[in-house]
């Protein structure tokens, strides 16, 4: 994922704009155009075979039955959070240039997948109340 939203923030980075009825609008040309159309639908992909539902499957494995319902909840609501930030951001950094805005985005997917490889145990073959929700080492 961040691959292709890597991609996509030098495919609009780079591109030229034209003033439009909506204001300053990319012109993508040549090989950009394809790149841009390939990079956001294996994005779509990505996501939908990762992150997506991997996310919600992970919480649930994530917590021992005596706090499950109370950090689900809490958990939920912050994917919820981080899904309206996304949103309500994007209009705005797009303004600002799509490069600009999948930069970021492709900045924040690196650190995302820096965050799981150091703090995101492996659960397979581990009963669910042996797992440490404070311990991600052991």
């Amino acid at each position: 994922m961040a691959v292709t939203l890597g991609a996509l923030a030098v495919v609009f980075g780079t591109a030229a704009l034209k003033t439009g009825p909506m204001g300053p609008m990319p012109v993508l040309t040549g090989a950009a155009k394809p790149i841009a159309l390939i990079a956001a639908n294996v994005f779509v992909f990505a996501f939908g075979m990762s992150w997506g539902p991997v996310v919600w499957v992970l919480l649930g494995e994530s917590f021992p039955n005596k706090i499950r319902a109370a950090a689900l909840s809490l958990a939920a609501g912050a994917q919820w959070v981080a899904n309206w930030v996304v949103s309500t951001t994007f209009p705005p950094l797009k303004d600002a240039g799509l490069g600009l805005a999948y930069g970021i985005y492709t900045t924040f997917a690196v650190l995302s997948l820096l965050f799981v490889l150091k703090f995101v145990r492996e659960t397979k073959g581990v009963e669910l109340e042996d797992m440490l929700v404070a311990s991600p080492s052991t």
